[in-house]
């Protein structure tokens, strides 16, 4: 690449090839809030909001390790009346809970740190059985890929989903630009482009995933990541608990998992997945120089 080209993290990846596979940052809770405005490079951090009202919610947050995201609705439509904020819970095996709310003064904000509970994460009930929620990183201003590549992405699953999608702010991976998180499932998808994502929430949302463009499950760490895509991989699209991560043990930079299979029958298999490192890259638009990312890859898969 030459000096006087602009630099754009996604192309760059694409061209080395980077594997998004177990790159889903952990996370069991979500924080959604809408935000009409302009978004704050830093996203709801940056926002002017008053600083008890801000530390309530953060405590609330860190207490659960949840991740709190700014969203709006595709193209900034301007709404009249009071934005909404949510809740999401997934609960493992399955379960999830959802609760909403709306808030017109930044005080109305402290429902959030209510229903995100106690810091032992005995908040509201929520409710159970809504359809999930498809978020589509577009945040420019932390990255100008997830612009370029998101808003496009967000325009498609919009128009087919309106009532499902949202723009949101920066949830990591910049790189693997456009990046979309069904929530609470707590999948990552990246590499996605406005046909592409269609077709990949359209068989999510009938309960198959493809290994194609998955980069992880957020409960689960890198290298379990890595066994499922696996799987998905060698034997087709599943369900999202379709596949159980049963245990894990290492040798080095080897990982050996074993996972249980749950259709049609229990099936167990034993993954072996090699973590390295690559060589220092520029990973994001504005980031460092260089920076080196952990590769996680499956080596192995033995039916037990």
């Amino acid at each position: 690449m030459r000096d006087t080209e602009r630099f754009f993290c996604a192309d760059a990846a694409r061209d080395r090839g980077d594997s998004m596979t177990g790159t889903a940052p952990y996370g069991r809770v979500w924080v959604l809030i809408e935000y009409r405005g302009g978004w704050p490079v830093n996203g709801f951090d940056g926002l002017d909001l008053p600083p008890a009202v801000k530390a309530l919610l953060f405590a609330s947050a860190r207490a659960v390790r949840a991740r709190v995201l700014l969203i709006r609705r595709h193209g900034r439509r301007r709404r009249e009346g009071p934005k909404c904020w949510a809740v999401l819970r997934h609960e493992g095996s399955g379960a999830h809970r959802q609760q909403w709310g709306t808030w017109s003064r930044d005080e109305d904000l402290a429902d959030v740190a209510r229903a995100l509970g106690t810091p032992e994460g005995l908040g509201a009930p929520g409710e159970t059985g809504l359809p999930p929620v498809v978020l589509v990183c577009t945040h420019g201003q932390h990255d100008t890929c997830c612009a370029v590549r998101g808003r496009p992405v967000g325009r498609a699953l919009s128009e087919r989903w309106p009532d499902l999608v949202w723009e949101c702010t920066h949830v990591g991976g910049d790189r693997f630009a456009a990046n979309v998180v069904v929530a609470p499932d707590g999948v990552y998808y990246g590499g996605l482009d406005a046909g592409s994502s269609v077709e990949v929430v359209g068989e999510h949302l009938a309960g198959r995933i493809h290994a194609e463009y998955l980069r992880g499950y957020t409960d689960l760490p890198p290298h379990q990541q890595a066994a499922v895509a696996a799987l998905l991989g060698r034997f087709g699209p599943a369900g999202r608990h379709d596949y159980t991560v049963a245990g894990t043990s290492r040798v080095g930079a080897h990982w050996l998992i074993r996972v249980i299979g749950h259709r049609p029958g229990p099936t167990a298999y034993d993954v072996e997945v090699r973590t390295h490192r690559t060589p220092p890259h520029q990973l994001t638009c504005h980031g460092p120089a260089t920076s080196s990312a952990a590769v996680h890859e499956a080596t192995s898969i033995r039916i037990v």
